[in-house]
C-alpha cells in the first residue's frame, strides 16, 4: 500500500467533499452559480521568537512555538565569516523535522540537530508548517559547534573556520521581585548587555523565571520612580495551573532582547526554586494564603513541566543512556571541544528539607546518583577546563526564616548537613587528581569572586578551587551575605546593589562573561548590565 501524506489527506478529504455537495445539487446555469469562496488559511506565526541550547561540538536542540498546531522544520546552513552562506564544494545544508506542536504542548517543539560539522558557523531557519503544507513565518538565527578534537581546531566545510577559542557569558534570575519588561526604558537590559559580548554560548544558572512573583502595572522603586510593567494574566497571580506556568515563560519571551539573544547565542538552561516556588524542597506543604495549592510536589510537577517545554533542553529519549537526560534528571554534560566540558547541574529535585539545625548526619542535595554521576564524568573528562554550573553558591550563607535554603549551615567546623556531599565530592576530585575545575553560580543577586583553599579550611581534603557568582539579570538586587567558612572561602571580590534596587540603570544587574583564548588561558570577568567590567582574573591552565 502506498503511503499517504497528512497534506495530500487533508486536500482529498476537501475535494471529496466539493464533488459530494456538487452531485447532491441541483444543475444551475453559469450566471446563476454562486461564486466560489476560497479557503483562507490564516498563516502560523512564531510569537515567542526561537531558540537554541546544548550546543556542541556536533549537536544542537532547537526550539520554537507556534501560534496554532503544525511541525517544526529546521533548516541549517554553513556561513563564512562573513556571515554569508556558502555555496558550492564544502558547503553544508540540511533540513530537519521535529515534533508536532499542539495544544499538549503548549504549541512548543524542538528539533535535535546531531552529527553537526564541528568548529562551524550555521544560519538558522526555523518554520512551522501546518496540517495544508504553509509554512509560517520564518524565524532566523545562527549557532557556533565548538572545535573539534584536531589540534588546529578548525571547521572541515572550507570558507567556514572557526578559532579553538571561545566565549560565553552567565548569569541567573529574570523577571524577579515584581520587576518585569519595562518597555520604557527599552525592556530587560541585561540580555542586551549580554547578546553584545557576543558570546559563542549562554549559561542561565537558574530562576529562568519568577512563577512565585506576581507583575503589577507599576511599581514605585525604593528612589520614588514609577517603573512600569508589561502585564499579562498569567503573571499576575502566583503560579498553580499548569497555563499559569506556562505563561511566565510565555512572557519573558515577549521581551525583545532576550528573543534576540536566544536567536544568536545557545542557552544552557538550569533550574532553580523560582520556576516552581521561593526556597521550595521535595514534600514541603506551603503555608502562604496566596496558593489554593499548598503542595509543592504538584506545583514542582507542572512548574517543571512547563520549564522543559520552554528550554532548548534535550528531551530524554532521544539521547543515549548516560548523558543525564534520562527521565526524571536535568543535570547534564555539554562538551564543548578539547577546551572545555559543562556539566549543568540539579541542585532542586534532590534537594532535603531546609532545617535550622545542624545536622550531623548527610542532607541531600545533589542526591547519590547525580553525585556519583558528577565525580565520574568530571574524573573522565579529557577538557582542559571543568566547568560546574551549579544553581546554588557553596559557602554562601542562604537563610530561608531560621532555617537554611543554601549548601552552607553558617557553621564554620566541619562539614554537616548538605556540606558532607560537597565534602566527598571535592575528596573526590582531589584523590582522582582532577585538574582545572571552576564553579560558576547565581541565585544571590549580587556578584562575586570567592577563592577556596584548605589552608583556610575546616574542611582541608581538596585541592584549591574558584567560585565566581553573577546575577540578577533582570530583578531586584540583594546582599552581599555572609560567608560560612567550613571549605575556606576568601571574598577576593564582591559587588551588590541597594536592596532590592531596580534593574532600571543596570548598575545592580550582573552577568559573568568568561574568554577561553586559544592558549587555554580562562580569563572572567565580571560586568553589569550598564557594561561596566567590574573585575576580571586570567587563570592559567594546570597541565
Amino acid at each position: 500500500m502506498t503511503e499517504i501524506s497528512r497534506r495530500s489527506l487533508v486536500l482529498g478529504t476537501l475535494a471529496a467533499a466539493g464533488t459530494v455537495a456538487a452531485a447532491g445539487a441541483a444543475p444551475a446555469s453559469a450566471a446563476s452559480r454562486p461564486a466560489a469562496v476560497p479557503l483562507v488559511r490564516k498563516r502560523l506565526t512564531l510569537p515567542s521568537g526561537i531558540a537554541t541550547g546544548d550546543v556542541t561540538s556536533n549537536s544542537a536542540v532547537l526550539w520554537s512555538r507556534s501560534s496554532g498546531p503544525g511541525r517544526l522544520i529546521a533548516t541549517l546552513r554553513t556561513v563564512g565569516t562573513d556571515g554569508r552562506v556558502l555555496r558550492g564544494k564544502g558547503a553544508y545544508e540540511r533540513v530537519l523535522r521535529g515534533g508536532w506542536a499542539n495544544a499538549d504542548t503548549d504549541f512548543t517543539a524542538k528539533v535535535n540537530a546531531a552529527h553537526l560539522p564541528a568548529g562551524s558557523r550555521f544560519q538558522l531557519t526555523l518554520q512551522f508548517e501546518d496540517e495544508a503544507g504553509t509554512l509560517s513565518e520564518a524565524g532566523i538565527g545562527s549557532l557556533t559547534t565548538a572545535a573539534g578534537a584536531s589540534a588546529a581546531g578548525r571547521s572541515r566545510v572550507r570558507g567556514n573556520q572557526v578559532p579553538r577559542g571561545q566565549s560565553f557569558v552567565w548569569t541567573g534570575d529574570t523577571a524577579g521581585q515584581g520587576w518585569g519588561i519595562n518597555e520604557e526604558i527599552g525592556g530587560m537590559l541585561g540580555y542586551r548587555a549580554m547578546h553584545r559580548t557576543r558570546p559563542d554560548f549562554f549559561i542561565h544558572s537558574g530562576d529562568t523565571v519568577y512563577a512565585d512573583g506576581p507583575i503589577t502595572a507599576e511599581v514605585v522603586e525604593p528612589d520614588g520612580r514609577i517603573w512600569k510593567n508589561v502585564v499579562t494574566e498569567e503573571v499576575s497571580k502566583v503560579a498553580e495551573t499548569l497555563n499559569e506556568f506556562r505563561g511566565r515563560h510565555r512572557y519573558n519571551m515577549m521581551d525583545a532582547n532576550l528573543r534576540a539573544m536566544y536567536a544568536e547565542v545557545p542557552v544552557i538552561a538550569q533550574w532553580d526554586d523560582h520556576e516552581t516556588t521561593n526556597n521550595w524542597w521535595h514534600g514541603e506543604t506551603l503555608d502562604d494564603p496566596r496558593y489554593t495549592v499548598r503542595d509543592v510536589d504538584t506545583l514542582a510537577a507542572r512548574g517543571r513541566q512547563a520549564w522543559q517545554e520552554y528550554m532548548p533542553i534535550a528531551d530524554s529519549r532521544a539521547l543515549r543512556k548516560g548523558t543525564g537526560f534520562e527521565p526524571a534528571r536535568i543535570y547534564r554534560k555539554i562538551e564543548r571541544g578539547p577546551q572545555l566540558d559543562v556539566f549543568a547541574l540539579d541542585m532542586r529535585t534532590f534537594k532535603g528539607e531546609n532545617t535550622p539545625g545542624l545536622e550531623p548526619h548527610a542532607t541531600s542535595i545533589l542526591g547519590e546518583e547525580q553525585l556519583q554521576w558528577l565525580i565520574r564524568e568530571v574524573t573522565r573528562s579529557k577538557a582542559t577546563w571543568k566547568v560546574i554550573s551549579s544553581d546554588l553558591p557553596l559557602g554562601i550563607i542562604v537563610p530561608d526564616g531560621k532555617a537554611q535554603e543554601s549548601i552552607a549551615n553558617r557553621d564554620n567546623g566541619a562539614p554537616l548537613g548538605r556540606e558532607l556531599e560537597l565534602a566527598r565530592l571535592l575528596k573526590a576530585f582531589k584523590d582522582n587528581k582532577v585538574r582545572n575545575v571552576v564553579w560558576l553560580t547565581a541565585d544571590v543577586h549580587y556578584c562575586a569572586a570567592h577563592h577556596y583553599s584548605p589552608e583556610r579550611a575546616a574542611f582541608k581534603d581538596f585541592d584549591p578551587f574558584w567560585e565566581f557568582v553573577a546575577g540578577p539579570i533582570n530583578a531586584g538586587s540583594f546582599g552581599p551575605n555572609d560567608m560560612d567558612l567550613t571549605f575556606g572561602p576568601e571574598v577576593v571580590f564582591s559587588k551588590a546593589g541597594y536592596t532590592n534596587q531596580s534593574p532600571r540603570t543596570g548598575e545592580g544587574q550582573f552577568f559573568g562573561h568568561v574568554e577561553l583564548a586559544d592558549d587555554d588561558t580562562f580569563t572572567v570577568s565580571l560586568r553589569d548590565a550598564a557594561e561596566n567590567v567590574l573585575w576580571r582574573k586570567s587563570l592559567s591552565p594546570e597541565r
